[in-house]
């Protein structure tokens, strides 16, 4: 489809207004279109993925402009990185424009520092090169660099996925079983699938791969006593609750009112009746103190750096810092032994983030489990074999967008054990 030149100074437009980031970017330009409401389907499309695809190659465009306006990143971003030639760009440019792009299409990137090259901050690399060598930390990168697809969910309260797959070719949009998640379906494009019947009837969720994948990690089973304990606007509190169909009772906690307000709507839409969901004001609150002992599994989707969601987030690497990151740690450790608190003998947490970072994932989970031996880890490639889901990253569940195709997700699966077959402390 042709660019024109209204697009385009739309496009600046919408760059000046984000490029601050000084909140998440989707947030930024979901009210920029509230501003613009005349706006068309085209050009609100064509703002979204120019301004994302400029969010994950920030660094480099900066890189290879010197100083970069946001005109003048877009215009890079065109030549550079979408391949426009100089006879496609002449009527876009202005003044000295075009010799600009020029020096630009001619500069060298084989001699640019890793960072600048992954589009990572030099922190982030650093932080990776302590677990990856160079060449897996640009595969990686260059994954990240790419938008994710989009992944939907079956709801199989309400239907199959044969059924979804039916329908959905029917009505000319291209999807195809996702690999690993059995309920999984990805689209070959991204339509407006939540104007779509199959989702306003409840049959469908969005939903990335990777985060399906969890729920059949934590594997509640019918009439069973669940805990999501950082439900957020309850994605996995919805999985779960087809798994049980909708039999036994899922606590969702979270202590954002209005993460679980935008829960209801989905909870409706989904037919599930053994969902709660409950506002508590951190993890000590004594709507959890009450359940201590009681739960049969419990998620701990923990809030987290969301490195791993760099495809569709592309501006968390620009705003999370390494000062946040030391927070979320305690947080992170904290949450974790509070909801240990709510099981049963034999009974199954899951702690889990959508981070790609070892100091988040790996590291929590072993000081964890040096502090309560009453703990024992579990093999995540075995839980999801026995579901026949081939997904086999050793005993932790690593999910890489390199390999696997889905948002970076790391997941650990730990059992309460019984006080005779817990070893002594030390």
């Amino acid at each position: 489809m042709p660019l024109y030149p209204e697009q385009l100074e739309l496009a600046v437009a919408a760059l000046r207004f984000i490029l601050p980031l000084r909140e998440p970017a989707d947030v930024t330009l979901s009210r920029f279109f509230r501003e613009n409401p005349k706006l068309g389907l085209n050009d609100r499309a064509f703002i979204a993925e120019t301004v994302f695809g400029i969010l994950r190659r920030k660094r480099f465009l900066e890189t290879i402009t010197g100083k970069p306006t946001p005109r003048l990143l877009l215009l890079a971003y065109l030549a550079r990185l979408q391949g426009m030639n100089m006879r496609e760009l002449e009527p876009y440019l202005q003044g000295d424009e075009g010799d600009r792009i020029k020096e630009i299409k001619a500069v060298s990137t084989d001699s640019l520092p890793l960072a600048i090259q992954a589009d990572f901050p030099d922190w982030l690399v650093e932080k990776l090169q302590s677990f990856m060598d160079d060449k897996e930390i640009m595969t990686l990168a260059r994954s990240m660099q790419q938008p994710a697809s989009l992944d939907i969910r079956v709801n199989t309260v309400l239907a199959n996925r044969d059924e979804v797959l039916e329908v959905l070719s029917k009505d000319g949009i291209e999807a195809q079983p996702t690999p690993f998640s059995p309920i999984g379906i990805r689209l070959k494009a991204k339509p407006a699938i939540n104007k779509h019947p199959l989702f306003l009837e409840g049959k469908i969720e969005i939903q990335d791969e990777g985060s399906q994948l969890l729920g059949f990690i934590v594997g509640p089973k019918r009439q069973e006593m669940i805990v999501d304990f950082c439900a957020g606007a309850g994605g996995k509190t919805l999985l779960l609750g087809a798994l049980m169909k909708s039999q036994g009772r899922i606590y969702a906690f979270d202590v954002s009112e209005k993460r679980l307000n935008n829960l209801k709507p989905r909870l409706k839409r989904s037919g599930l009746s053994n969902l709660h969901p409950q506002l508590i004001n951190n993890e000590n609150d004594s709507k959890v103190k009450r359940l201590h002992g009681k739960i049969d599994r419990v998620l701990v989707d923990a809030p987290c750096s969301g490195l791993g969601t760099l495809r569709r987030n592309p501006d968390l690497k620009w705003r999370q810092t390494p000062e946040a990151i030391e927070e979320l740690k305690v947080k992170q450790a904290a949450i974790l032994t509070s909801a240990s608190k709510l099981l049963k003998t034999g009974g199954r947490l899951v702690y889990a983030t959508c981070s790609i970072l070892k100091e988040e994932n790996e590291g929590i989970v072993e000081a964890f489990l040096a502090a309560h031996p009453d703990f024992e880890l579990k093999n995540c490639a075995e839980i999801l074999a026995q579901q026949q889901i081939a997904v086999d990253t050793g005993e932790y569940l690593r999910l890489n967008p390199a390999v696997h195709a889905t948002d970076g997700f790391f997941a650990a699966v730990m059992e309460k054990r019984t006080p005779m077959d817990a070893p002594a402390a030390t």
